[in-house]
């Protein structure tokens, strides 16, 4: 490993919402028969040096955002800003930020870090934009996208404050790395982070369970999402790039919708029945 990817992250996984009775196969195919679940939502905060950085926001319930958080059946919900005071950290502290993709329930919560740095894929950002002109009849493809929110990385892009990633990025900050995953969106990304347990990934929403990866019958046959605006073979690769990035062991994988609400990691604390668990 070069000096420059040495420095090892502290990694914290911070639930902040839940979907209600989603049914699974709005999201994982292959389970039309297994029911429904009680989503969570959250993103990350790591920590390295003067570092204090995000992988995604969660959203705010305000304007548009509690519009959307009703719309989609996301009753549950603790301000991000609150979680992150748990662990005495304030929106001002937030040096950067990397964005897995621009769905509201990732990036709804941009515009409360007035002095970070935005990280995004150019092909995320933009293709947003081409999607967001098509006529009235192509709207399913942006459903999940809150207008305000790209109001808001514009006024941050006005500000020189948005770096637009074109594909992988090792050290975009020294030991994080920044991988294309697209599939779920045109642009998605997933994060790499140097940790004390070997490389971890942040997959954004390029997996929503481990059985995306270990298959139904947990014979290593990778399993698509069914909530997606990009292809299926988009969606296989990255999956193939996540569990090389972390040799095969799971137990890397941040999962930021993860059903069993990250049992594999340390508990630090529950607040209103959200959890902080400590990934490394």
């Amino acid at each position: 490993m070069s000096q420059q990817s040495a420095s090892h992250w502290d990694v914290f996984v911070l639930e902040y919402a839940r979907a209600k009775d989603q049914p699974i196969a709005s999201l994982i195919n292959g389970t039309h028969d297994q029911g429904v679940m009680d989503t969570p939502f959250s993103f990350v905060f790591a920590r390295s040096g003067d570092r204090n950085v995000l992988v995604d926001t969660g959203f705010m319930r305000e304007g548009l955002g509690e519009e959307m958080s009703v719309r989609f059946g996301v009753p549950d919900w603790i301000s991000p800003l609150r979680l992150l005071e748990e662990l005495g950290v304030k929106p001002e502290d937030i040096t950067d930020i990397f964005l897995s993709h621009a769905h509201f329930d990732h990036m709804g919560s941009v515009h409360k870090f007035p002095s970070a740095r935005l990280y995004i894929q150019k092909r995320e950002l933009l293709s947003w934009h081409e999607m967001l002109t098509l006529p009235k009849q192509f709207d399913y493809l942006t459903a999940i996208i809150n207008p305000d929110d790209m109001r808001a990385m514009f006024t941050a892009s006005i500000d020189h404050r948005v770096t637009l990633l074109d594909g992988d990025r090792e050290n975009a900050l020294p030991g994080l790395h920044a991988r294309l995953g697209p599939g779920h969106t045109m642009g998605q990304q997933f994060i790499v982070l140097e940790t004390a347990r070997g490389p971890m990934v942040v997959a954004g929403d390029c997996i929503y369970s481990r059985v995306n990866l270990t298959g139904h019958n947990h014979d290593g046959c990778y399993v698509p999402l069914n909530n997606t605006v990009g292809s299926v073979y988009d969606q296989l690769m990255t999956m193939d790039r996540i569990k090389t990035a972390v040799d095969g062991d799971l137990d890397r994988v941040i999962i930021l919708h993860d059903i069993d609400r990250w049992k594999n990691f340390e508990l630090v604390k529950e607040i209103d029945g959200f959890r902080i668990v400590r990934a490394a």
